[in-house]
């Protein structure tokens, strides 16, 4: 790994760091769900848990789809096939919680969608914040947490992220 991606990597760590323990065991157990990656089930502490991840699964099967969808231009004819469906998930994961700002939601977007989404997570993060099923005082704080730097910005960057977090089992402690 070089230099720069090397500096990419801790920045990326070091952001995911700055989350709640919520956000981040909502953020690798999304990644679980939406890459495949193991039994996403064994997240479940209890039954409405094991519910409301065999819902994100069954939502998250469209990702594929949003993927391939997702526009290489800003020109909003061609956002037809992923805007909505996209809005559809981000709106649901939002209703449970776990997501307390703009930032964890874009650092868990990117990462199931890749760079190519980054124009569109603003109109998305808030039209999807905006929705009934989200509580207006969650609603209140999630609108509010949107940088203005992120609501001006004339470009994005098309560096795919680097740091893609994972569960890890709890060394226990040795004794000496």
């Amino acid at each position: 790994m070089d230099r720069k991606s090397s500096i990419q990597m801790l920045s990326e760590m070091k952001l995911f760091a700055s989350f709640t323990a919520a956000e981040q065991r909502f953020i690798r157990r999304s990644l679980d769900v939406g890459m495949n990656r193991g039994d996403a089930n064994s997240w479940a502490r209890g039954p409405e848990e094991l519910q409301a991840i065999e819902s994100q699964g069954r939502r998250y099967r469209s990702l594929d789809l949003i993927r391939d969808c997702i526009p290489d231009d800003i020109d909003p004819d061609g956002t037809e096939c992923f805007i909505a469906p996209l809005i559809n998930i981000a709106a649901s994961d939002l209703a449970e919680g776990k997501l307390g700002d703009f930032e964890a939601f874009q650092f868990l977007y990117e990462r199931l969608l890749g760079s190519g989404v980054r124009p569109w997570l603003i109109s998305v993060f808030c039209a999807a914040a905006a929705l009934p099923c989200v509580h207006p005082e969650q609603r209140k704080q999630l609108l509010q947490s949107i940088p203005v730097q992120s609501v001006v910005a004339t470009g994005w960057s098309i560096r795919a992220p680097i740091f893609i977090p994972e569960w890890v089992e709890k060394v226990p402690e040795a004794v000496s």
